[in-house]
């Protein structure tokens, strides 16, 4: 899910024309659809991230009232330690994708910002 992120550098630098080729293709248009499609493929991933983390969290939940009712269960704690652990690594992917998604917004600037100034995102 990140190979326009991975790949944005080459991305630019086929897409976006040097100053001597400028005239051959529309810079404007081309990094308005890269952003668009960076825009899209960060928004899919927060959403896929903030899913799991939604569904992981309800199993923690649902396994704390079972370890509660039945504390000397050891399979339920093993769960329970096992999900805790899956849900901060969830969390900390979000963490991850706020970098990802700054630098290769960086990167889109600096190489599009004379061409196309995308909208401010509220």
């Amino acid at each position: 899910m990140r190979t326009i992120d991975d790949r944005i550098v080459h991305a630019l630098n086929t897409t976006v024309p040097t100053a001597s080729f400028s005239g051959k293709v529309d810079a404007k248009q081309t990094c308005k659809e890269l952003y668009e499609s960076l825009l899209e493929a960060h928004l899919s991933r927060d959403k896929a991230i903030k899913k799991c983390i939604t569904e992981t969290s309800a199993v923690v939940t649902q396994l704390r009232e079972e370890r509660a009712k039945d504390s000397d269960n050891l399979s339920i704690i093993k769960q329970l330690r096992k999900e805790q652990t899956k849900l901060k690594l969830m969390q900390s992917e979000l963490n991850v994708e706020e970098v990802v998604n700054d630098r290769s917004l960086k990167v889109f600037n600096e190489r599009c910002r004379i061409h196309y100034t995308p909208p401010k995102i509220k």
